[in-house]
């Protein structure tokens, strides 16, 4: 599996991170790469409105050596990652070839740069846990429930909440068998963050999931996957595509179920016993 990165999704991961003469470089290059790899640094510098001693310095606090190695680096990367502004708004058809070449991109940059080994040691621990709490905040908390759907048709018993309140009570009244799961984009997220301390201290092991390696949640995991960054929006920010995680998700899932295809028959004990719900 490939688990190197583009330059672009580098600059994407540590934009937010960046002083405000980088995030100024920055925003030049992630808006027009295929033409940043043409300038020369004066006018990188100058549509920026920085010196080139800073985008010296920019390169450099991306560990390059230097400018032509940031064109090398961009020259390289065969499809920047897309931006919904630049979605076709006169053709629905055209944008819609657009969406889907994006997000298929995005689960691609996904699963196969999931690193075999520690993704292994990963589904040992689900296997083997006793319970397996999920958790996750805000709009990415509907990931964590798909986890905890999926996990428990499996027969693998996962729990989880919606609220930090009860999702740390439940965390108290786990023990050193049980594992937690986070799941975060920027993996920034105090009440995880709290949540990794509180498993730390019960002898929990902590699988996180987050689109940054270097991110304070992945530094108190013990184990780390990494999701892609999604599309860029209006070329100022990026979006958090829920897309990569749950991709992630159903990956675990599948790759569970082929382990023991004796699970299929939880499956479908559990489809039977809900299927007077549906229609």
């Amino acid at each position: 599996m490939e688990n190197e990165e583009s330059i672009i999704e580098q600059i994407l991961r540590q934009k937010n991170g960046m002083s405000p003469s980088d995030q100024k470089v920055a925003q030049i290059v992630l808006n027009k790469p295929e033409e940043v790899v043409n300038y020369t640094i004066s006018q990188l510098a100058q549509a920026a409105g920085v010196s080139g001693a800073s985008v010296t310095r920019f390169c450099h606090n991306l560990n390059l050596s230097g400018f032509h190695q940031l064109k090398v680096s961009l020259a390289r990367v065969k499809s920047p990652i897309s931006s919904l502004a630049s979605l076709n708004q006169d053709d629905v058809s055209q944008a819609l070839d657009q969406i889907a070449a994006s997000k298929e991109d995005e689960i691609d940059r996904t699963i196969r740069r999931l690193p075999a080994a520690i993704l292994k040691e990963v589904l040992d621990l689900l296997e083997n846990s006793r319970l397996i709490q999920v958790a996750a905040e805000g709009d990415t908390y509907p990931v964590a429930e798909d986890a905890v759907y999926k996990l428990n048709q499996l027969g693998l018993l996962a729990i989880s909440s919606p609220t930090m309140e009860a999702v740390i009570g439940q965390t108290m009244n786990m023990s050193s068998s049980d594992c937690l799961w986070l799941i975060s984009n920027s993996g920034e997220s105090f009440g995880l963050l709290k949540l990794a301390d509180l498993a730390k201290e019960k002898g929990i092991k902590v699988v996180a999931m987050t689109n940054r390696p270097d991110s304070p949640l992945a530094a108190k995991s013990d184990y780390h996957l990494t999701t892609a960054i999604g599309q860029t929006v209006l070329q100022e920010e990026y979006l958090f595509s829920r897309l990569a995680s749950s991709s992630l998700v159903e990956a675990i899932f599948l790759l569970l179920l082929n382990r023991d295809k004796k699970r299929l028959s939880h499956i479908q004990a559990h489809e039977k016993l809900i299927a007077d719900r549906k229609v």
